[in-house]
């Protein structure tokens, strides 16, 4: 048993003894709650949702776009990962082409600028995976997995998430666990046919006394990842559960999680562009190449405390979080509810990443570092790989969202009123440090080469720590983040009517410090401190007309704001001498709701005027640009007999309305298409269900300048299912079944171009019980 098998069996073993000792002392009496069958309509129109609204509200009552996934739903697109399954969302630009995280993700006219997840809140069960989107480095979705304990997904574009959530102006993505409810439960197991991975899946519910449930679930994989690169690239998993205890005027439920796995981190690979135009090179597929080897040496980094720590490159991204939750329901009497929230998290790791500086490099004299041809000459192409290698030191937090409301009747019609009171720290503790090496450029186990610009006694290096890129880029983060934010909503419902309106104080103090090492070493002279107070109220008013049961009418107006974190160091000073920078969002909505028989559709008119300040790491620059984006979004799903279909277009028009760089201004924002569109069938035979989606994107600039052309493409993904036995399913899901090549950004002069994955196949067996 390898050391990560022995921990994850080692957490098993104590949580399933922990879960089954809360349930002795907390057995009482009462059958729990039976689970909604699910509408007919397709989208689920007149389903309650808790994300985005204070009390939870139905779709058709609700003045915002919200979309919902079941487990169903979110099988149909075939995801290989987190952010993937948001590609089937309207409204949703998800970039999932880097692996198990590190997605860059936005909603319908807000920008992606830089990477990750500005102006989206990522939540597990309605508290947030990390308060920051877009730290570099480390993403929220790096620590979210689907499994089997996901019931259902919520995402919120715009509206009410500006309120209801911090650092959350463009929307809510919120991951919800199963809680035992529905019992029984499943194990599987999933190989790649076309590739080398083996996952193993399971997830149990049950009763453990008449008032008192419990949910354990959990996977472990490993393999050599869906771009071969001739190592063990994955290795790890993840468990987690709860227990609910029902009581009289409401419940109490204790939930925890264990992540640790270790994936791949897919970055950009070398291109030629030409007049715009991206086209590969010989040797390297862009859908394959990852430049993981099994000839890499050990990556010597430097971390915060001047010590030479040895890294295996081939790590990739290697994840660790341990999370414990409270969560309660309370009816207080006389109309008065208690919802309160909290979790206390800990998340570290690491993020080994290669990065190409150029697309060639053509050093002569060049010969073999490692692998099997060490010490003979090589003539073919080369590149400089940068290895970006980042300690995730803290990422810990410790959330905590109270929530009392109540419903007044007055008159004819119902006030529903909501206050609450969110906190939040956010640490944010990490350590850069990137060295170049001269590459084989191949994407099939390149090797490490010499030549008359590499040091001496170091395969393949060519440059280390501060002397990479002028000494950007060996950086000692430890900063802390303290977030109190005061909400509240005033609901008026009178018939058809509903009219609702929120607002939120949020108040960020941030202390810490932050360093860059100059000539291999930290010194405490080039310290820098962290010592600012920042606030801002958001608000937001929507309107809902229920002309008929079957049709709505909604508005909405909003404001919001997303802080900053590391993306403002090591610029203007932070200590609180100066203003800091923020990002405000400024959004207004409207939109109908119909569903007619076995037809449904979500339509939104939208304009969204963003205002941000930005650092990104590929290309060591600062920006502040506000951008103005219209459009509208379509959600539409029909059911007719054993067939189901369900899709969405999204139409945007933006443009960079002002920057500090006056060429660009004008320009449509990078990696923004006129048109993101999904479609995803499904029909039933007998035993056999059959279904694919089809998710695509017109073409769009990779630059603000809009002179390089990402290409528009389409992805086709298909999956069968046939049920053998009553609790035996087989299932065959095929992801990017064209083998297509689409590429979602590319560096500003166009050396480098990041692709989705190539075509993989999996075949599932699972038993039900």
């Amino acid at each position: 048993m390898t050391p990560q098998q022995h921990r994850m069996t080692r957490m098993a073993s104590v949580v399933t003894l922990a879960v089954l000792q809360m349930a002795g002392a907390w057995a009482q009496e009462a059958p729990a709650t039976a689970t909604p069958e699910k509408e007919k309509n397709a989208l689920n129109l007149s389903t309650v949702v808790v994300t985005g609204t204070p009390i939870g509200t139905s779709k058709m009552k609700a003045s915002v776009a919200i979309s919902s996934l079941d487990a169903d739903q979110i099988a149909q697109s075939s995801p290989t990962n987190a952010a993937e399954i948001l590609r089937a969302v309207p409204g949703v630009r998800a970039e999932s082409s880097g692996g198990e995280g590190n997605a860059n993700l936005t909603v319908r006219g807000v920008p992606i600028s830089a990477g990750g997840a500005r102006y989206v809140q990522f939540q597990e069960d309605g508290l947030p995976v990390l308060l920051f989107g877009d730290i570099a480095f480390a993403t929220p979705d790096m620590y979210i997995r689907a499994d089997g304990s996901l019931s259902h997904l919520e995402v919120v574009r715009g509206g009410s998430s500006s309120t209801l959530a911090t650092n959350a102006p463009g929307g809510i993505i919120n991951f919800i666990t199963k809680n035992g409810k529905e019992k029984g439960g499943s194990i599987g197991i999933t190989k790649g046919l076309d590739f080398d991975q083996t996952r193993f899946d399971f997830d149990y519910g049950a009763a453990l006394s008449p008032k008192t449930r419990m949910f354990v679930a959990g996977y472990y994989r490993q393999g050599d990842s869906s771009r071969p690169a001739g190592v063990t690239a994955e290795d790890g998993g993840q468990i987690r559960g709860n227990i609910t205890h029902d009581l009289d005027n409401g419940y109490v439920r204790l939930s925890f999680k264990h992540l640790d796995d270790k994936t791949p981190m897919n970055m950009p690979v070398p291109v030629k562009t030409v007049n715009g135009t991206i086209s590969e090179l010989p040797g390297i597929d862009p859908r394959t190449a990852s430049f993981y080897s099994p000839y890499w040496t050990r990556d010597i980094v430097l971390d915060k405390n001047n010590q030479k720590i040895s890294t295996n490159v081939n790590d990739g991204l290697h994840v660790q979080s341990n999370a414990f939750g409270a969560e309660a329901s309370l009816r207080l009497g006389d109309g008065w509810t208690l919802d309160e929230k909290f979790r206390k998290s800990t998340n570290t790791g690491r993020f080994i990443s290669l990065f190409p500086a150029d697309n060639a490099n053509n050093s002569g004299g060049m010969t073999y570092a490692t692998g099997p041809n060490a010490g003979k000459a090589y003539n073919g192409p080369a590149f400089t790989a940068t290895v970006f290698n980042t300690s995730l030191d803290d990422l810990g937090s410790t959330s905590n969202d109270a929530r009392l409301s109540k419903v007044f009747d007055v008159g004819q019609g119902k006030l529903s009123t909501t206050a609450g009171y969110f906190t939040s720290i956010q640490n944010v503790a990490l350590t850069w440090n990137f060295n170049q090496y001269l590459m084989q450029a191949t994407g099939d186990k390149p090797a490490l080469l010499n030549s008359a610009a590499t040091v001496n006694g170091s395969p393949g290096l060519l440059a280390q720590g501060t002397n990479v890129w002028g000494g950007c880029c060996n950086r000692a983060i430890d900063a802390q983040y303290k977030t109190n934010a005061l909400y509240a909503n005033l609901g008026w419902e009178q018939g058809d009517w509903n009219v609702d309106g929120s607002v939120r104080y949020d108040k960020q103090s941030a202390s810490g410090t932050y360093n860059q090492a100059v000539n291999q070493t930290y010194s405490q002279a080039n310290t820098k401190f962290i010592n600012y107070t920042v606030n801002h109220t958001s608000y937001s008013v929507g309107v809902n007309y229920r002309l008929n049961k079957d049709l709505a009418l909604f508005a909405r107006t909003s404001e919001g704001i997303a802080f900053n974190a590391d993306r403002i160091m090591f610029g203007n000073p932070l200590d609180g001498s100066v203003p800091i920078s923020t990002n405000i969002v400024k959004q207004h909505e409207a939109g109908v709701k119909w569903k007619s028989g076995d037809f449904s559709s979500f339509v939104t008119l939208f304009q969204a005027k963003t205002s941000e300040s930005n650092f990104e790491a590929t290309t060591q620059k600062f920006s502040a640009n506000t951008y103005d984006a219209k459009g509208v979004e379509v959600e539409a799903g029909y059911k007719i007999g054993a067939f189901r279909v369900t899709g969405g277009v999204t139409y945007t028009n933006a443009s960079i309305a002002n920057a500090a760089d006056a060429s660009v201004i004008g320009k449509t924002p990078r990696r923004q298409a006129k048109f993101v569109y999904q479609i995803s069938p499904t029909y039933t035979l007998g035993d056999a269900v059959f279904g694919a989606s089809l998710i695509g994107t017109t073409k769009s600039f990779g630059d603000d300048a809009n002179i390089i052309t990402l290409p528009g493409f389409n992805v086709l993904n298909a999956f069968v299912n046939y049920q053998l036995t009553d609790r035996l399913q087989a299932s065959v899901g095929i992801n990017n079944l064209l083998n297509t090549i689409g590429y979602t950004e590319v560096e500003g002069d166009g050396h480098a171009a990041r692709s989705i994955n190539g075509r993989t196949v999996r075949a599932t067996l699972k038993y039900s019980f």
